[in-house]
Protein backbone atom coordinates (compact mmCIF):
# COMPACT_ATOMS: atom_id res chain seq x y z
CA UNK A 1 0.00 0.00 0.00
CA UNK A 2 1.23 3.20 -1.10
CA UNK A 3 2.89 5.59 1.71
CA UNK A 4 0.06 8.62 0.25
CA UNK A 5 -2.97 5.90 0.74
CA UNK A 6 -1.76 6.14 4.43
CA UNK A 7 -1.48 9.83 4.91
CA UNK A 8 -5.31 10.37 5.64
CA UNK A 9 -5.15 7.45 8.55
CA UNK A 10 -1.81 9.35 10.09
CA UNK A 11 -3.56 12.34 9.95
CA UNK A 12 -6.44 11.38 11.65
CA UNK A 13 -4.43 9.58 14.25
CA UNK A 14 -2.49 13.05 14.88
CA UNK A 15 -5.74 15.02 15.12
CA UNK A 16 -7.50 12.60 17.62
CA UNK A 17 -4.35 13.29 20.11
CA UNK A 18 -3.97 16.60 19.48
CA UNK A 19 -8.05 16.69 20.39
CA UNK A 20 -6.78 14.60 23.94
CA UNK A 21 -3.95 16.81 24.71
CA UNK A 22 -6.14 19.91 24.13
CA UNK A 23 -9.01 18.88 26.57
CA UNK A 24 -6.86 17.96 29.15
CA UNK A 25 -6.74 13.78 28.77
CA UNK A 26 -2.81 13.89 30.07
CA UNK A 27 -3.20 16.39 32.51
CA UNK A 28 -3.74 13.78 35.24
CA UNK A 29 -0.87 11.83 34.74
CA UNK A 30 1.32 14.81 34.34
CA UNK A 31 0.21 16.18 37.92
CA UNK A 32 0.99 12.84 39.07
CA UNK A 33 4.13 12.62 38.32
CA UNK A 34 4.50 16.26 39.46
CA UNK A 35 3.56 15.27 43.18
CA UNK A 36 5.85 12.24 42.95
CA UNK A 37 8.95 14.25 42.27
CA UNK A 38 8.59 16.64 45.22
CA UNK A 39 7.72 13.40 47.17
CA UNK A 40 11.04 12.17 46.19
CA UNK A 41 12.44 15.48 46.93
CA UNK A 42 10.78 14.97 50.44
CA UNK A 43 12.58 11.48 51.05
CA UNK A 44 16.22 12.79 50.16
CA UNK A 45 15.56 15.84 52.67
CA UNK A 46 14.91 13.61 55.80
CA UNK A 47 17.64 11.06 54.48
CA UNK A 48 19.89 13.56 54.50
CA UNK A 49 19.05 14.34 58.24
CA UNK A 50 18.94 10.86 58.91
CA UNK A 51 22.18 10.74 57.78
CA UNK A 52 24.00 13.53 59.75
CA UNK A 53 21.89 12.08 62.99
CA UNK A 54 24.81 9.78 63.56
CA UNK A 55 27.73 11.81 63.80
CA UNK A 56 25.80 14.84 65.82
CA UNK A 57 25.05 12.55 68.77
CA UNK A 58 28.46 10.68 69.01
CA UNK A 59 29.83 14.30 69.10
CA UNK A 60 27.54 15.47 72.05
CA UNK A 61 27.94 12.40 73.41
CA UNK A 62 32.10 13.34 73.84
CA UNK A 63 30.93 16.41 75.68
CA UNK A 64 27.91 15.29 77.35
CA UNK A 65 27.93 11.34 78.09
CA UNK A 66 25.57 12.21 81.40
CA UNK A 67 22.66 13.19 79.16
CA UNK A 68 22.14 9.17 78.25
CA UNK A 69 18.47 9.21 78.02
CA UNK A 70 18.03 11.89 75.38
CA UNK A 71 21.20 10.37 73.48
CA UNK A 72 19.40 6.83 73.47
CA UNK A 73 16.11 8.70 72.62
CA UNK A 74 17.48 10.20 69.80
CA UNK A 75 19.02 6.93 68.55
CA UNK A 76 15.52 5.08 69.11
CA UNK A 77 13.59 7.56 67.35
CA UNK A 78 15.99 7.56 64.29
CA UNK A 79 15.60 3.78 63.93
CA UNK A 80 11.81 3.91 64.16
CA UNK A 81 12.04 6.69 61.48
CA UNK A 82 14.19 4.66 59.44
CA UNK A 83 12.30 1.40 59.73
CA UNK A 84 8.95 2.96 58.31
CA UNK A 85 8.82 1.96 54.43
CA UNK A 86 7.76 4.28 51.84
CA UNK A 87 7.45 4.65 48.26
CA UNK A 88 5.51 6.01 45.57
CA UNK A 89 2.56 4.06 46.81
CA UNK A 90 2.95 5.69 50.52
CA UNK A 91 1.31 9.27 49.06
CA UNK A 92 -2.04 7.46 48.45
CA UNK A 93 -2.47 5.71 51.50
CA UNK A 94 -3.22 8.06 54.13
CA UNK A 95 -2.46 5.42 57.24
CA UNK A 96 0.84 4.58 56.05
CA UNK A 97 1.15 8.43 55.10
CA UNK A 98 0.45 9.17 58.83
CA UNK A 99 3.06 6.33 60.16
CA UNK A 100 5.52 8.10 58.05
CA UNK A 101 5.18 11.78 59.06
CA UNK A 102 4.37 10.77 63.14
CA UNK A 103 8.24 9.19 63.06
CA UNK A 104 9.32 12.10 61.36
CA UNK A 105 7.77 14.22 63.69
CA UNK A 106 8.51 12.04 66.99
CA UNK A 107 12.43 12.02 65.89
CA UNK A 108 12.17 16.51 65.18
CA UNK A 109 11.19 16.42 68.59
CA UNK A 110 13.95 14.91 70.05
CA UNK A 111 16.36 16.31 68.29
CA UNK A 112 15.03 19.33 69.23
CA UNK A 113 15.85 18.47 72.84
CA UNK A 114 19.05 17.41 72.02
CA UNK A 115 20.15 21.07 70.73
CA UNK A 116 18.49 22.34 73.74
CA UNK A 117 20.85 20.42 76.36
CA UNK A 118 24.37 21.69 74.23
CA UNK A 119 23.30 25.09 75.78
CA UNK A 120 24.69 23.45 78.70
CA UNK A 121 28.44 22.62 77.12
CA UNK A 122 30.10 25.71 76.39
CA UNK A 123 33.09 23.43 75.18
CA UNK A 124 30.77 21.65 73.34
CA UNK A 125 29.02 25.05 71.59
CA UNK A 126 32.83 25.92 70.75
CA UNK A 127 33.64 22.35 69.20
CA UNK A 128 34.44 23.12 65.30
CA UNK A 129 32.85 19.99 64.21
CA UNK A 130 30.16 20.47 66.60
CA UNK A 131 29.42 23.92 64.81
CA UNK A 132 29.93 22.32 61.06
CA UNK A 133 27.45 19.68 62.11
CA UNK A 134 24.74 21.84 63.40
CA UNK A 135 25.04 24.30 60.69
CA UNK A 136 24.60 21.28 58.62
CA UNK A 137 21.54 19.92 60.53
CA UNK A 138 19.97 23.64 60.01
CA UNK A 139 20.47 24.03 56.45
CA UNK A 140 18.83 20.27 55.98
CA UNK A 141 15.88 21.40 58.73
CA UNK A 142 15.34 24.20 55.89
CA UNK A 143 15.37 22.07 53.40
CA UNK A 144 12.76 19.72 54.62
CA UNK A 145 10.27 22.86 55.38
CA UNK A 146 10.70 23.63 51.29
CA UNK A 147 10.37 20.33 50.24
CA UNK A 148 7.21 19.56 52.24
CA UNK A 149 5.84 22.62 51.26
CA UNK A 150 6.38 22.25 47.25
CA UNK A 151 5.18 19.01 47.76
CA UNK A 152 1.98 19.98 49.43
CA UNK A 153 1.15 22.52 46.92
CA UNK A 154 1.75 19.82 44.26
CA UNK A 155 -0.88 18.05 46.16
CA UNK A 156 -3.29 20.42 46.21
CA UNK A 157 -2.57 21.26 42.63
CA UNK A 158 -3.38 17.14 41.39
CA UNK A 159 -5.75 17.01 44.13
CA UNK A 160 -7.95 19.61 42.68
CA UNK A 161 -7.32 18.31 39.36
CA UNK A 162 -9.23 15.23 40.20
CA UNK A 163 -12.20 16.67 41.85
CA UNK A 164 -12.68 19.48 39.05
CA UNK A 165 -13.96 19.29 35.81
CA UNK A 166 -12.59 18.44 32.83
CA UNK A 167 -10.11 16.24 35.21
CA UNK A 168 -13.17 14.87 36.85
CA UNK A 169 -14.33 13.61 33.85
CA UNK A 170 -10.81 11.96 33.24
CA UNK A 171 -10.96 10.92 36.74
CA UNK A 172 -14.08 8.71 36.31
CA UNK A 173 -12.85 7.16 32.55
CA UNK A 174 -9.27 6.73 31.54
CA UNK A 175 -7.87 7.20 34.88
CA UNK A 176 -10.06 5.59 37.56
CA UNK A 177 -7.34 3.94 39.25
CA UNK A 178 -5.95 7.60 40.66
CA UNK A 179 -6.41 8.50 43.99
CA UNK A 180 -6.12 11.88 46.08
CA UNK A 181 -2.69 12.31 47.20
CA UNK A 182 -2.09 12.67 51.20
CA UNK A 183 -0.40 16.54 52.32
CA UNK A 184 1.38 16.96 54.99
CA UNK A 185 -0.22 18.40 58.28
CA UNK A 186 1.53 20.47 61.10
CA UNK A 187 2.32 18.40 63.44
CA UNK A 188 0.64 18.50 67.37
CA UNK A 189 3.46 20.83 68.78
CA UNK A 190 2.45 23.11 66.21
CA UNK A 191 -1.28 23.54 66.68
CA UNK A 192 -0.13 24.92 70.63
CA UNK A 193 1.07 28.86 70.90
CA UNK A 194 4.69 28.95 71.69
CA UNK A 195 5.52 29.53 75.66
CA UNK A 196 7.92 32.32 76.12
CA UNK A 197 9.87 32.28 79.15
CA UNK A 198 13.11 34.51 80.38
CA UNK A 199 14.78 32.84 82.83
CA UNK A 200 15.71 35.42 85.90
CA UNK A 201 13.66 37.91 84.53
CA UNK A 202 11.61 40.02 86.72
CA UNK A 203 8.10 39.71 86.85
CA UNK A 204 6.13 43.20 85.59
CA UNK A 205 4.80 45.54 87.85
CA UNK A 206 1.34 45.34 88.50
CA UNK A 207 -0.31 48.57 86.98
CA UNK A 208 -1.76 51.37 88.97
CA UNK A 209 -5.25 51.29 90.45
CA UNK A 210 -7.77 53.85 88.65
CA UNK A 211 -8.73 56.47 90.92
CA UNK A 212 -12.45 56.47 91.81
CA UNK A 213 -14.69 59.29 91.17
CA UNK A 214 -14.92 61.59 93.81
CA UNK A 215 -11.80 60.60 95.37
CA UNK A 216 -8.18 61.73 95.27
CA UNK A 217 -5.32 59.20 95.20
CA UNK A 218 -2.39 60.17 97.99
Amino acid sequence: MSIWKQLPKFAAIVAIAAGLAGCGVNTIPTKDQAVKARWADVQAAYQRRNDLIPNLANTVAGYAAQEKSVLVAVTQARASATQVKVDASTITDPAKFAEFQAAQDKLSGVLGRLMMITENYPDLKSNQNFLALQSQLEGTENRIDISRRDYNAAVQDYNTELVTVPGSLWAATFYKSYKQATPFAASAAAQSAPVVSFPGAAAPAPAPEAAQPGTTKP
